[in-house]
């Protein structure tokens, strides 16, 4: 089967555009998520009973639901239930609120497994000395914390990198729809998503590379 190199190249363009929307829906979506996740990780250790019953309702349901469904729901429910018409960019603000509302949930349980992962002495230490237990989360055990979170955050974000191409059913101009696009034009849809799927490599790939050297690098200022 030809593969049609020029149409490969002709296509790079459009589809180095849609790369971009890509990453900064992918890392705005991760950014949302690190806040939330957080917030509702602190939440789910609350001795508190009902920040711990909503933390949990959080992180079951937009676990528990498929990220296409939510992102439908914030695209076109939440505009009928707040009764306001859907402006021209709205399709980014969908995207990414919907990416980084799911994305939320699984790195509140990162955090939480990371949080957990410290030696309950090292808190206990800490307010010996005379720190409160806000103190000592934010001075002693996060720091500590986030250092071991880093490969499943890295993990996260290529897992969302790749489902971000869900967003393309609500016509967000990402790499996935921008490749559609070129497939409803040219008809020729072997050759369009094989390229589709090599930018989607060469991302991951990248990535992967990243998220190991930062873990190697914390490894060994732990070891010193």
């Amino acid at each position: 089967m030809e593969l049609h190199w020029e149409l490969m190249l002709e296509s790079v363009n459009p589809l180095l555009k849609g790369t971009l929307i890509t990453l900064e829906l992918t890392a705005g979506a991760v950014a949302m998520g690190i806040v939330i996740g957080l917030f509702m990780a602190l939440m789910r250790l609350s001795n508190s009973r009902i920040l711990r019953g909503f933390a949990i309702a959080y992180i079951d349901f937009f676990r528990g639901t498929p990220l296409l469904v939510q992102i439908l729901m914030v695209y076109f429910a939440v505009p009928q239930l707040l009764n306001f018409q859907i402006p021209d960019n709205y399709q980014f603000i969908a995207g990414i609120s919907a990416m980084g509302l799911n994305s939320g949930a699984y790195i509140a349980e990162i955090f939480r497994a990371g949080i957990q992962s410290i030696d309950k002495g090292q808190g206990e230490a800490a307010r010996s000395l005379g720190m409160t237990q806000g103190q000592a989360m934010r001075h002693v055990i996060l720091p500590q914390a986030f250092k071991r979170v880093i490969p499943p955050l890295g993990n996260e974000f290529i897992a969302l990198l790749k489902d971000s191409s869900l967003v393309s059913f609500i016509a967000l101009q990402d790499l996935m729809y921008s490749g559609k696009l070129i497939v409803s034009r040219t008809y020729q849809p072997f050759v369009i998503y094989l390229e589709v799927a090599l930018f989607y490599l060469a991302m991951t790939l990248i990535l992967s590379r990243f998220v190991n050297y930062t873990e190697r690098r914390f490894g060994k200022s732990d070891n010193r």
